[in-house]
C-alpha cells in the first residue's frame, strides 16, 4: 500500500455549485482546488465560453456526455434504440469534435432505455454493441476514448446497461482501446456491492477509464452512508489508480456556498500524509 500516492478529484459541474450559472462553476471549482471537471452536456453552453474559463483556470475537463436524444422528452440514449442509428451517429460524431476544441479525452455514450420484453432487451443489446464497436472506431480517429456506465435501476428505470460485469464483457468482445467502462461507485454498489473486489479485478484490467463517486444511497457528498470511502480511497492508492474521480453528487446544503461547505471529505482525502 502507498498512503502517499496522489489522487486526481474532478468537480461534476452540473451536479456541484449549483447556486450558480453553469459558466461561473469553473471559477468556484477552481477557487476550492479542483484541477479537474466533468459535465454532463457542454453542447448546451457556448463552447467559446467554457474553453476560456479552462484555459484562464488550468483546469482540466476530463469528461462529459455525447448528447442523450431528446432528454426532456425521456430519452436516456440513443445506441440501443431502433430507427435512431442516424441521430445516434450524429451524437458521436458531434460529442468527439467538441471533445477535440475542449481537449477532452472522453466522451460519455449513454445506452438508452429499454424497459420492454426480454426479446426487446436481446435486440436492443445487439444494436448497442454494434454501435458502440463503430463508436470506439470513430474515437480511434478522433484520438479520443467512448465510455460506457453501467447505471442503477432504481435512479433510471429501464436503462438498458446495470451490471459492471456487462459492461467489461461488452469492452472485451469489441476489443477496442478506445472503448472503456465508467465505474460509478454510487450506481455500483447499489446495483453489485462488493466494491473492495470489483475495484481489484477490474482496475488492473486496463478497461476502466474513469471513476465516479456518492454517498449510498442518498447521492449526497461521500462521507456518509454505507460506503465507506476512506477505505475505497485507501484502496485507490493501493491499487495506483492514475485516473480521474469524478465527484458527481448531490451536496446536501443548498444556497450559496452549499458545495464548498461540504468539502471537508476532500480536503482529508487530499491531505498530505508523512
Amino acid at each position: 500500500m502507498n498512503p502517499t500516492f496522489p489522487l486526481k478529484f474532478a468537480a461534476n459541474l452540473s451536479w456541484l455549485y449549483t447556486d450558480r450559472p453553469f459558466l461561473d462553476r469553473f471559477q468556484a471549482a477552481a477557487d476550492d482546488g479542483f484541477q479537474g471537471v466533468e459535465c454532463l452536456f457542454p453542447h448546451e453552453h457556448p463552447k467559446s465560453e467554457i474553453r476560456a474559463r479552462l484555459q484562464d483556470l488550468g483546469l482540466a475537463l476530463v469528461l462529459f456526455n455525447g448528447a442523450p436524444g431528446d432528454w426532456a422528452g425521456g430519452e436516456r440514449g440513443l445506441a440501443c434504440i431502433d430507427a435512431r442509428e442516424a441521430d445516434f451517429q450524429a451524437s458521436v460524431q458531434a460529442a468527439l469534435a467538441l471533445a477535440q476544441d475542449l481537449d477532452c479525452p472522453r466522451v460519455h455514450v449513454m445506452a438508452g432505455l429499454c424497459p420492454g420484453a426480454p426479446q426487446d432487451r436481446a435486440r436492443a443489446l445487439a444494436t448497442y454493441e454494434q454501435r458502440l464497436a463503430w463508436a470506439a472506431e470513430q474515437a480511434r480517429l478522433a484520438d479520443r476514448n467512448i465510455l460506457i456506465e453501467p447505471i442503477n435501476p432504481r435512479d433510471m428505470p429501464g436503462y438498458l446497461l446495470n451490471h459492471q460485469a456487462d459492461a467489461h464483457a461488452l469492452v472485451q468482445r469489441i476489443n477496442s482501446p478506445h472503448l472503456q467502462v465508467q465505474l460509478d461507485l454510487y450506481h455500483c454498489q447499489i446495483v453489485d456491492g462488493d466494491i473492495t473486489t470489483q475495484l481489484r479485478q477490474a482496475l488492473p484490467t486496463g478497461r476502466v477509464g474513469h471513476l465516479q463517486i456518492a454517498g449510498v444511497p442518498d447521492r449526497s457528498e461521500p462521507d456518509a452512508g454505507e460506503l465507506h470511502y476512506p477505505h475505497v480511497f485507501a484502496e485507490l492508492r493501493a491499487l495506483q489508480w492514475p485516473g480521474w474521480i469524478g465527484c458527481e453528487y448531490r451536496p446536501r446544503q443548498n444556497g450559496p456556498s452549499g458545495t464548498s461547505a461540504g468539502l471537508n471529505w476532500l480536503r482529508a482525502a487530499t491531505a498530505p500524509t508523512a
